[in-house]
């Protein structure tokens, strides 16, 4: 999330901006669906919720990368971001391949290739928190609480 759009807190208007820094063109180019193949330590740097919720705002679909930014890892999961862990997929997937991801089992399809690899699956409580959007969505439901 490019620094000069810091002081936007809403993740929808934060999402057109995603990744400027890297592609002027991506909030052009990419689509809601699309996962995101990345090197190490994506996401490094972000200690905000918005750059992980800008992405999720734009309807990427899941990250896939060599490793993760700690913090940005905790707050993807939080907000419900599927991110995904393998240095060979990271490596080999390139721009324009169709690729699947089950977060569940961590398998990583690229349609385009045949090719398939593994990363390790969250365990079944992040899995949860993945599935119902975030933590805050996750304990709400727990707790019987209504959504505003």
């Amino acid at each position: 999330m490019p620094g000069k759009y810091l002081a936007m807190r809403n993740p929808e208007q934060i999402a057109p901006y995603m990744m400027e820094g890297v592609d002027p063109d991506f909030g052009k180019k990419a689509k809601p669906g699309d996962i995101i193949v990345a090197g190490k330590n994506f996401g490094c740097g972000s200690s905000r919720e918005t750059a992980p919720a800008g992405l999720h705002a734009f309807g990427i679909g899941a990250v896939i990368a060599t490793t993760f930014g700690r913090i940005f890892l905790r707050n993807a999961i939080n907000i419900g971001l599927p991110l995904l862990e393998s240095p060979e997929a990271a490596r080999e997937i390139r721009t324009g391949d169709q690729v699947t991801v089950d977060v569940t089992t961590g398998a990583i399809v690229d349609v385009t290739t045949g090719r398939t690899y593994r990363a390790a699956p969250f365990p079944p409580l992040l899995q949860a928190l993945i599935a119902e959007g975030g933590l805050i969505p996750y304990v709400r439901r727990r707790l019987g609480v209504e959504t505003p």
